[in-house]
C-alpha cells in the first residue's frame, strides 16, 4: 500500500510543476530555404536559452502570409513565434487586401539578420548578365518567366521593379519558397530569380548582379545592379516575432533568449557559413525598424499601383 501511495503522490507532484512543453517556432516558407535554415540554426541554442524544446514548423503559402496569419491567432503565451522574412510582415499588409493581419498583431522580438540580395540563374541557361536578361526578355516577351517566393516578396517586388526600370515585360511564377524554385531550376521550368546570397553556392548557381550598393566581399567578380545600369537596392532581413498581447515578462525571456543565442559561436559560424550577415536588433529598435520599413513599402506600392495580381 506504501508503494502506490508513494507513486500517486509521485504522479500529483508531476501534474503540478509545470509542463517542459516545445515551444513552436513557425517559418512561414518552405523547408530548405534561406528562412528556414536560419531558424533550424537558432532553433537549438534557443531552445537551451529557454529551458524548452524548440521546434520549427514550416507553414508555407500565399507569400508566406497563411503562415503569419497562424500566428496572429494563437494564444499570446510565448509557446508559438513566428521566424519571417520582410515580406510578410512589412509589403504583404499593403500589397493584398484580403490579409487577417498587420503588422499591428504582431509584437516583435529581435531581429537577427540582413541578407543582401542577388539576381541569379543556373549555369547553363546562357544568361551571364543584366544585358543578356534584358535581351531574353525582350526576345521572347511576356513568354520569359521570373521565379519568386510568392506575390509580394523581395523576389516578386524586385524583379518588378527591374523590369519597369529595363522597360520589359516576363512572367511571374509563384512557389511556396526557395527550396521549390531550386528543383523548378532543374527542371528547367524558370532560369531566373532573385533571392538571398546563399543560394548560390548551395545551388552552384551563376550570380548576375547584387541589389547593393556595393559589391559583396564574397562575390568580388560579381557588378551590382547599379554597375550594370539599374538602380536597385533591395536586403532581406529576419527577424522574430510573436502574437500581440504577449505579457512583458514573457517578451523580455524571449528577448533575452535571441540575444544569446546570436552571440552563440555556432550560431555565428554558421550564419558565416551560409552567407547570412548578422544583424542584431532587440525588441524596441526591431519594433521601430519594422514600423519604418512597413511605412517604406506602404509607400513604394501605392505610389507604383502594385496589386496581388501584378
Amino acid at each position: 500500500m506504501s508503494n502506490a501511495i508513494a507513486t500517486l503522490a509521485a504522479a500529483l507532484i508531476a501534474c503540478a510543476l509545470p509542463a517542459r512543453a516545445q515551444i513552436q517556432m513557425v517559418v512561414n516558407f518552405a523547408a530548405g530555404g534561406p528562412t528556414d535554415i536560419v531558424a533550424r540554426m537558432m532553433q537549438n541554442e534557443m531552445g537551451a536559452a529557454l529551458g524548452q524544446p524548440v521546434v520549427v514548423r514550416n507553414v508555407t503559402g500565399a507569400g508566406g502570409t497563411i503562415g503569419t496569419a497562424e500566428v496572429a491567432r494563437a494564444r499570446p503565451d510565448g509557446q508559438v513565434l513566428l521566424f519571417s522574412p520582410v515580406g510578410p510582415m512589412a509589403i504583404q499588409p499593403h500589397f493584398r487586401r484580403n490579409l487577417t493581419y498587420t503588422l499591428a498583431n504582431f509584437a516583435p522580438v529581435c531581429q537577427v539578420a540582413d541578407s543582401p540580395v542577388v539576381m541569379m540563374t543556373p549555369r547553363n541557361s546562357g544568361m551571364g548578365n543584366v544585358a543578356d536578361v534584358v535581351a531574353r526578355a525582350r526576345a521572347q516577351n511576356t513568354g520569359f518567366p521570373f521565379a519568386s517566393t510568392g506575390a509580394g516578396s523581395i523576389p516578386h517586388i524586385s524583379n518588378i521593379a527591374f523590369m519597369r526600370l529595363a522597360n520589359i515585360e516576363m512572367n511571374h511564377v509563384p512557389y511556396r519558397g526557395s527550396g521549390e524554385v531550386m528543383l523548378a531550376f532543374q527542371q528547367g521550368q524558370v532560369q531566373l530569380f532573385t533571392d538571398q546570397t546563399l543560394l548560390i553556392r548551395q545551388y552552384d548557381l551563376h550570380a548576375i548582379a547584387f541589389l547593393t550598393e556595393g559589391r559583396n566581399p564574397d562575390f568580388p567578380d560579381v557588378p551590382t545592379m547599379r554597375e550594370q545600369g539599374f538602380d536597385l537596392i533591395y536586403s532581406i532581413w529576419s527577424g522574430l516575432y510573436v502574437p500581440a498581447g504577449t505579457p512583458e515578462p514573457v517578451l523580455a525571456r524571449l528577448e533575452q533568449a535571441c540575444d544569446r543565442t546570436m552571440r552563440d559561436p555556432t550560431v555565428i559560424a554558421g550564419m558565416t557559413r551560409v552567407a547570412q550577415p548578422i544583424l542584431y536588433r532587440d525588441r524596441a529598435a526591431f519594433g521601430a525598424f519594422s514600423q519604418q520599413e512597413s511605412e517604406k513599402f506602404r509607400t513604394l506600392i501605392e505610389s507604383a499601383g502594385l496589386r496581388a495580381t501584378d
